[in-house]
């Protein structure tokens, strides 16, 4: 767990238990006076995990929402607020960079950014050379027809379940019992 230097940390004072029972009583302004005291130090605590402002801003914005929904949770016998607070918003961050949105977002970028794109291929790269189609042709011919027409047709998995009247599960079991078997002659 990663705690906050003590300067990132707000100051306790008499008004903080005065302030979480406005909070447990429902007090919109005493809301709006948390995010002001405390906004800063969850938002850099966030940011240190997810690495993206976007990130940061949506994560401390799901923090308050959650923080106000499920105050009623909070026990001041077992903690400060703040440790209280920063745990919510820490745990809500580390869910997000282990979502599978989060992690397909960091690994794709666009074209544009690609080094690929900058690059030229070599003259001599002849894609038809590497023989993936002529692999193609050990596969059972359901098989052999779905990768045909997604790899080398430009289908889609929706395209070809309705051009060969397959159910869409179908179309993706067959696809991905074809790459297991390409990938196993390719070893």
């Amino acid at each position: 767990m990663t705690i906050p230097p003590p300067e990132a940390m707000p100051p306790v004072s008499d008004g903080e238990d005065l302030l979480v029972q406005r909070l447990r009583d429902r007090d919109e302004a005493a809301m709006t006076l948390f995010y002001d005291r405390y906004s800063a130090a969850l938002y850099g605590v966030i940011m240190r995990i997810v690495k993206k402002e976007e990130e940061a801003e949506d994560v401390l914005q799901e923090g308050m929402v959650k923080i106000w929904n499920s105050f009623s949770s909070y026990d001041a016998s077992k903690g400060r607020l703040f440790t209280w607070v920063m745990n919510v918003c820490r745990n809500l961050a580390i869910d997000r960079i282990r979502s599978r949105q989060y992690r397909v977002g960091t690994r794709t970028q666009p074209l544009e950014d690609s080094a690929a794109v900058r690059e030229p291929a070599s003259p001599t790269f002849r894609p038809e050379h590497i023989g993936l189609q002529e692999m193609t042709k050990k596969l059972s011919l359901d098989q052999q027809q779905v990768v045909d027409m997604l790899y080398f047709g430009g289908y889609t998995q929706s395209e070809v379940a309705d051009e060969l009247n397959l159910p869409l599960g179908t179309v993706k079991t067959r696809a991905r019992a074809a790459i297991k078997v390409l990938s196993k002659l390719i070893r």
